[in-house]
Order: C-alpha cells, then sequence, then structure tokens
C-alpha cells in the first residue's frame, strides 16, 4: 500500500473540511428548526380547536376560560416530561390539546368573552438556552356577532432568544 503524497494529503483535508463546512451549520439549523416545530405545530392545534369550539356557541362563550402557563414553569435548557394529569384541566380539555412528550415550551390559553366580540390569545414560551431570556409565539383569535370566527397570524418574539 503506497502512503499519499503531501499534495493528495492537503487536498483530502481541504475536501473533508469543505464538506464539514457545508454539513455542520445545516445540521445546526435543522436542529433548531425541529426544537420550534413544537410550538408552531401546538399553536396552530389550539387555535384551530378554539375556533371550531366557537361554532355554534353565542359570542360570550365561544371559547373557553383562560388558563394559565402549562407546566407552571417554563422548561429551561431542557425537554421535560409532564406529570400525569398536568393537561387535565377544561380549558385544555375543549381544546382537546395535549402533550404527551418530552417538550420544551409551557403553553397558556387568555380569553376575553363578551357579548359582542370575544377574543383568545394563545402564547407559547422557551428558554431553549437556559439564559431566563424566553422565546415566545402566539397566535390570537375573534369571535363577533353574525360573523365566522376569525384566526389571526403567527407572531414570534425572540424565535431563537
Amino acid at each position: 500500500m503506497r502512503s499519499l503524497s503531501a499534495v493528495e494529503t492537503v487536498t483530502a483535508i481541504a475536501v473533508a473540511g469543505s464538506v464539514l463546512a457545508v454539513t455542520i451549520p445545516a445540521f445546526v439549523t435543522n436542529l433548531r428548526a425541529s426544537r420550534l416545530a413544537e410550538p408552531i405545530d401546538a399553536l396552530k392545534h389550539i387555535s384551530l380547536q378554539a375556533t371550531l369550539s366557537a361554532v355554534g356557541h353565542p359570542v360570550s362563550l365561544a371559547y373557553p376560560p383562560s388558563v394559565g402557563l402549562t407546566p407552571a414553569r417554563v422548561p429551561a435548557n431542557q425537554r421535560i416530561l409532564d406529570a400525569p394529569g398536568t393537561w387535565d384541566v377544561p380549558t385544555w380539555r375543549r381544546l382537546d390539546f395535549r402533550i404527551q412528550g418530552p417538550h420544551s415550551f409551557a403553553y397558556a390559553f387568555d380569553s376575553e368573552l363578551r357579548k359582542a366580540r370575544s377574543s383568545f390569545t394563545v402564547r407559547a414560551h422557551g428558554d431553549l438556552d437556559g439564559d431566563g431570556v424566553l422565546s415566545t409565539f402566539e397566535i390570537s383569535g375573534e369571535s363577533r356577532e353574525s360573523e365566522e370566527p376569525q384566526i389571526g397570524e403567527l407572531r414570534v418574539y425572540r424565535e431563537v432568544e
């Protein structure tokens, strides 16, 4: 077996470096994107369920009552598994929402119920790097008399805090 010449060795190192320079950032980007899929998917589900829940109810009862942060503490730089019963409250049941596996975000549902116009905002808070600064994702919606319920756009604050 012959050994590589200096030029062949330098060429092999350059090619390997180039491959790593391309694949490592792509890997990191995909890893971050997978962690951000959780709140986006969850908020879409919750807001759709809230809107479906509003159909057939009087505007003043369109959405379930507010529920605070669930779980009560935002996970910091880790994925957590909730204790049994964490999601077993009337609002989360009406919204058909629970997280059964490990997750990185805590969720809250705020509703304002009035006779002519009711609204909701659902938020996901995460501290992905454990520095105390939160990423926040939110979607709002509303129901008005004689109109179909509406869902707003997803808003993101400090996506990768």
